[in-house]
């Protein structure tokens, strides 16, 4: 079971932001904390944590490694397990730690490196998306419970994302080919979660500086789907594919035709909103899309 702890004071986990939470997507750190709060959820803040390393991948695997196995040294040192809200952190630590467990040289080369500031890794401490906290450790039912606004009437569309999944031989959140957590996640706040071909689809986020207009094409194929389903919104747990959908929505709907503009909100928005808790707690107010929508159907 890892490192989360289970008492009189609830579930414990070491919560890691990442870059792009921490600089940008302030509304999935604040939405997440006062969801928490509210299931009796203690987050440990990560201190001394850095970028997972994701970014430098292609271009330097044992820098990867190093940042990766450094963030996760830092939270052995906790006792728990970490926490992740970033599908693209969720990827890059697991991924390192698999790298990690199956070859002692780059693990002994990387705790030479850790030395210089104290540190060593282990491997002992687990990594969990949030999807895989609330609906796993958690629970649906937990989460019914504490369910003060029913969210009835509103039809919503998941977006898992790719980073969640796959490669699925190592991440193991949910059935790579049908994943149900996040549906059954928003079922959980009264809402219809609808099924559509488009689902697994890639927003595009990896394209985005390179090849935007491959973004557009990604993102705007889901959009259009979901423009012609009337959904009242698209729900996300990655801040990537969140900056895609919600804050690029305007260019990618003129650039593939689409007049709709479809609400975006990241799921602990959503939860938090069932749960009574007041709209700009959650940062609602940071969303670029007409999330107005929403607030007024429920």
């Amino acid at each position: 079971m890892g490192g989360f702890r289970l008492g009189s004071d609830g579930l414990r986990y070491a919560l890691y932001l990442g870059c792009m939470i921490a600089n940008e997507e302030y509304a999935y750190e604040m939405s997440t904390r006062e969801i928490m709060r509210e299931l009796g959820v203690e987050l440990v803040d990560l201190e001394g944590e850095s970028c997972c390393g994701s970014p430098i991948r292609s271009l330097n695997t044992r820098l990867w490694l190093y940042l990766a196995a450094r963030n996760l040294s830092l939270a052995e040192r906790t006792g728990l397990d970490v926490l992740c809200l970033c599908s693209g952190c969720f990827e890059s630590l697991l991924e390192a730690k698999h790298f990690l467990e199956n070859n002692e040289a780059l693990k002994k080369w990387v705790n030479e490196a850790l030395s210089l500031e104290g540190l060593e890794y282990t491997g002992r401490c687990e990594v969990k998306h949030l999807v895989q906290v609330l609906h796993d450790d958690l629970g649906v039912e937990r989460l019914r419970e504490h369910v003060k606004k029913e969210l009835k009437g509103l039809k919503l569309a998941s977006h898992p994302g790719c980073h969640l999944l796959r490669p699925s031989k190592v991440l193991r959140a949910d059935d790579p080919e049908d994943p149900r957590k996040l549906d059954e996640l928003i079922e959980a706040s009264g809402a219809e979660a609808i099924d559509y071909p488009e689902k697994l689809d890639c927003c595009g986020a990896g394209l985005l500086l390179m090849k935007p207009e491959g973004t557009m094409s990604f993102a705007g194929t889901k959009l259009k789907t979901l423009a012609a389903r009337e959904v009242d919104g698209l729900v996300t747990v990655c801040p990537a594919c969140h900056v895609v959908f919600d804050k690029r929505q305007g260019a990618i709907s003129r650039q593939v035709g689409v007049d709709k503009r479809i609400p975006i909100i990241y799921y602990p928005q959503l939860l938090g909103l069932a749960f009574g808790i007041e709209p700009e707690r959650l940062g609602i107010h940071l969303n670029s899309s007409p999330v107005e929508q929403i607030l007024s159907k429920i």
